[in-house]
């Protein structure tokens, strides 16, 4: 019936619109503050960008100087009578302007680069992807069981939550010399660190989403006769897959905190060795495509399941505010 009203009085369009609206400004306001200081001169711009050396023998022409420097050595040429040095104002190296980092991330999926030994920035991102996927996959495959069993049993939690609780505050970079050793300089230790950082918050998350689950429903249950496996896949499991879905997307999402750390393990791959090229030789503005690019997969794929939570548990009222 509240659909049948949305529609008739098209009371939902001007919210979804309003909320479409704060979407966009929520991105276009950072973008704005972006531009202002890349391209307004007064805003900023602590630089000057040499067009003209005139008569200073170490100016270039595009050559970033501080403007306190360009100002001292106008002063010299004057006082010399040489020909004085031009320029433009400018931000520093490290922050290029929205047009160049646009430009960038375009040519890094359409261009390929020259040199067929360096991984394209597509090819650097699928090969992160890939650790993502493995890493939170293993983590999923033992944190969702154990955090189920830990909510619903009490011996299962005084077992294993304490050890949890002291490991989860280990640094998983920590482990990645003992990785190496182990499973060798490829993506095995990458992948061990995503599983070390996620799996021990994955346990007690889920566990914690697990006991709020309604009691009265567990004891009716077992009232009924639900006993073990019964009562987990037929009464815990159902009742908390919404919530259960819900921390997965958050767990996710911390999965690709750790991916930047765990790529510095062993051989360089993956998106972090795109990023740390691009900036040795102050390619800062691919430096700022490939971050866009990883926030922009982030978002995406955060929306993508956003949408499919709504599908998939169309009774929760709390997936329609994601």
């Amino acid at each position: 019936m509240s659909t049948f009203f949305t529609k008739q009085s098209g009371i939902g369009r001007p919210e979804s619109a309003k909320r479409i609206g704060l979407v966009l400004g929520s991105f276009l306001l950072p973008l704005l503050i972006w531009s202002l200081v890349s391209y307004v001169p007064f805003v900023w711009h602590p630089k000057v960008d040499i067009t003209d050396p005139g008569g200073v023998d170490y100016f270039q022409v595009d050559m970033l100087v501080d403007r306190a420097m360009f100002n001292q050595e106008v002063s010299n040429m004057e006082r010399e009578y040489q020909p004085v040095p031009t320029g433009i104002p400018a931000n520093p190296i490290y922050l290029p302007t929205p047009g160049q980092v646009a430009r960038a991330l375009f040519n890094g999926f359409v261009h390929p680069p020259l040199d067929s030994d360096i991984p394209s920035m597509p090819q650097s991102l699928w090969h992160s992807i890939q650790i993502i996927f493995w890493g939170f996959l293993i983590s999923s495959l033992i944190g969702v069981p154990l955090g189920i069993m830990s909510g619903t049993y009490d011996t299962v939690r005084r077992l294993n939550e304490p050890f949890i609780e002291f490991f989860r505050y280990l640094p998983a970079p920590a482990f990645g010399a003992l990785a190496v050793a182990i499973l060798g300089i490829y993506d095995g230790p990458k992948i061990a660190i995503i599983v070390i950082g996620t799996l021990f918050q994955q346990i007690l998350i889920i566990a914690n989403t697990t006991r709020k689950l309604d009691g009265t429903i567990i004891e009716a249950a077992r009232t009924l006769g639900a006993r073990n496996i019964q009562l987990l896949t037929k009464v815990v499991i159902p009742g908390i897959l919404p919530d259960l879905y819900r921390d997965q997307r958050i767990l996710l999402g911390w999965a690709w905190t750790y991916l930047i750390v765990a790529e510095l393990i062993g051989t360089s791959s993956g998106i972090t060795w795109f990023i740390t090229q691009q900036a040795r030789y102050q390619h800062f503005d691919n430096v700022y495509a490939a971050i866009i690019t990883i926030g922009l997969i982030g978002f995406g794929t955060d929306v993508l399941l956003a949408r499919l939570g709504r599908r998939l548990f169309p009774w929760d009222r709390t997936q329609d505010q994601d």
